[in-house]
């Protein structure tokens, strides 16, 4: 029994097409069949919602120092050229009575990069989703990353990376807050194993 196929794939073979290729010769023959399941997979954050992710792992509790996940991986496509942007997102809260599971954290960083993106929409919005749900006292994120747009073409800059950052509550409002967390982030250890 055949699959049903994935309306990406004429669009593929047409664009193979039209840079001046032949889809139908040998390696290339099944490459719109590839591309568009890498495309599925690489947007699968629309079939996704944070409160989803989220909900089934909030839990009440009397702590209320910093929480931080750190060099979170993460691999996105940028919304302009559909080329990839790659790096690690650093989050913290200071919760108010409510903590998340930390695996939830980085579920949430795949789930809205796995998303046609910008790097400032991405740092915003696992802020914001951390915000309304956990209502803690504050949040702050931080993205690092470097840009296929920018290495492979129009300013083709090798060594120029990115970083984003969305700070609320008290890491904006107290510097050694900010300042804490700042410090913890750039810390780096050996692994542990």
């Amino acid at each position: 029994m055949s699959e049903k196929r994935d309306g990406i794939e004429p669009l593929i073979a047409g664009l193979l097409k039209e840079i001046g290729e032949d889809p139908g010769r040998n390696g290339l023959e099944r490459t719109p069949e590839r591309v568009a399941k890498a495309m599925r997979f690489f947007t699968q954050g629309y079939e996704q919602e944070p409160l989803e992710i989220l909900n089934d792992a909030l839990f009440d509790v009397s702590y209320d120092e910093m929480v931080i996940v750190k060099d979170i991986d993460f691999y996105s496509l940028c919304e302009h050229h559909l080329l990839p942007f790659f790096g690690r997102v650093h989050v913290a809260y200071i919760p108010n009575g409510k903590v998340v599971g930390l695996s939830k954290i980085p579920r949430l960083v795949e789930m809205f990069a796995r998303r046609l993106q910008v790097q400032e929409r991405l740092t915003t919005q696992v802020a914001e989703t951390l915000e309304q749900v956990l209502r803690p006292k504050g949040v702050a994120v931080v993205i690092e990353s470097i840009h296929l747009c920018m290495m492979m073409r129009g300013v083709q800059s090798q060594n120029a990376s990115a970083i984003t950052s969305s700070i609320r509550g008290e890491f904006e409002q107290d510097s050694k807050t900010r300042s804490e967390f700042m410090n913890l982030i750039r810390s780096r250890r050996d692994p542990f194993v």
